[in-house]
């Protein structure tokens, strides 16, 4: 752990430093950071909630702090320094989007600085952030934020498949805060569970609620009511229409937001992810639900079921930047070298799913990425190897008459920016192809 946490009481800001490191410097997911963050849980409930958002703030306006921080220093901060740029950062994120009155981040900025053990440099900072807590809202109101807030990759990567428009109205979602998505177990049960959690129905079937307080402290968590899935993330189960007393092969499967709406349906699923540890996660998932399934651990690309199976749902590892606005991490760590990492791993694991796939049977093929390469470009090269299967296309009333989230081809494509006014949705691409 760093300096700041060494001593009994940590405070919000030192464990959002150690946070915003161990994303940055170390390289580690945000999800994982947090789990692994000994102090976090010391905290009082407050401040666990200033903590998590002022580190996910920081992560989402990263691009425009560093300008900003960019513009008040004369010369840039040596690299031996870097904990006193995550500290101005974590400043800057306050003072500019959270609203934090100057006095209290400037002052508490100050004392992180001490406590890394960069006491000499306590002057530049305290006058940084008094000089941006003066000027900031002016230099922001001319930056462009879209750009700034996205990495290079990404954003020629977006411009190419959506076009410049859409390319900023999906950046502009990326720095909204998310609602809460919510799956009930029991369909016939979604309308009092919306009166009973205040959240709002969607066209999906999902629940949606402003994402305040602790999950597992909402009403029906213990009693296995529901999960926590996004809207978007919900929708490619709904393409195999009825799937009550059906067999049906969830491959990399884990966590199991899938596999739990497949089974809640009345489906017979047998789910199949290499990780023993995420398919852990997923049984334990299940048993909150108290809902039934098989479940095993093995490696798609080779492993074969003892028959063909009717109707097969693979969800495959991919960047998932269709969730940055979930995971703000998640532009600071991947690299296009990951998308041709994960290309050729999706490829096998579509091969290998169609070889599994009976005759007349339908695949269902899903990737939470807004890079084309992870999507319909690999549903096409499917199609040029000659594989025996052919697109049947989604209709909007499949999906909740969300007619903007189909493609030309007949694909699902959600983006962030889709029902903005009502909260967006999580980039993600899904195809339904039916073997011959």
């Amino acid at each position: 752990m760093s300096a700041p946490l060494s001593g009994p009481r940590p405070t919000a800001r030192a464990v959002a430093l150690d946070l915003l490191a161990a994303v940055l410097s170390r390289r580690q997911a945000l999800d994982e950071a947090l789990a692994g963050q000994r102090a976090l849980p010391l905290l009082e409930p407050r401040d666990r909630a200033f903590a998590r958002q002022l580190v996910a703030t920081t992560l989402r306006r990263l691009g425009q702090i560093d300008a900003l921080i960019a513009q008040a220093l004369t010369t840039p901060l040596p690299q031996r320094a870097r904990p006193v740029s995550d500290i101005l950062r974590l400043g800057v994120a306050q003072l500019a989007f959270l609203r934090t009155p100057a006095h209290a981040a400037v002052s508490t900025a100050v004392d992180l600085v001490e406590a890394v053990g960069h006491p000499k440099m306590k002057g530049l900072v305290n006058g940084v952030l008094r000089r941006l807590a003066r000027v900031g809202e002016g230099l922001i109101a001319v930056q462009d934020a879209a750009r700034l807030n996205t990495p290079d990759w990404l954003w020629q990567s977006w411009c190419a498949t959506y076009g410049e428009t859409l390319t900023r109205a999906i950046a502009a979602a990326h720095v909204k805060d998310p609602p809460l998505d919510l799956s009930v177990r029991d369909a016939a049960a979604v309308p009092d569970w919306a009166v009973r959690l205040e959240a709002q129905m969607l066209s999906t079937g999902t629940l949606r609620r402003p994402d305040v307080g602790l999950v597992a402290e909402l009403p029906g968590y213990g009693d296995g009511a529901w999960w926590v899935q996004d809207a978007a993330a919900a929708l490619p189960v709904r393409l195999f229409g009825n799937v009550s007393g059906k067999n049906i092969l969830d491959l990399c499967a884990a966590p199991g937001g899938k596999t739990a709406q497949l089974a809640a349906a009345g489906a017979h699923v047998l789910a199949v992810d290499r990780s023993p540890s995420r398919i852990g996660r997923l049984r334990e998932n299940l048993a909150r639900l108290s809902l039934v399934t098989e479940s095993l651990v093995a490696d798609v690309t080779v492993w074969r079921p003892a028959a063909p199976a009717p109707l097969i749902l693979l969800d495959a590892p991919c960047t998932a930047t269709g969730t940055i606005r979930r995971h703000p991490d998640i532009p600071h760590l991947k690299t296009g070298a990951d998308v041709m990492r994960l290309t050729s791993l999706q490829a096998q694991l579509l091969d290998a799913a169609v070889a599994m796939l009976a005759p007349g049977g339908t695949l269902i093929y899903g990737v939470c990425s807004l890079e084309a390469e992870e999507g319909p470009r690999q549903v096409e090269q499917l199609l040029a190897r000659g594989a025996p299967v052919r697109r049947r296309p989604i209709e909007a009333g499949e999906i909740g008459g969300l007619k903007q989230c189909i493609t030309d081809d007949g694909d699902l494509r959600s983006l962030p920016c889709h029902l903005a006014d009502q909260g967006g949705l999580d980039g993600f691409y899904a195809a339904r192809l039916r073997r011959a």
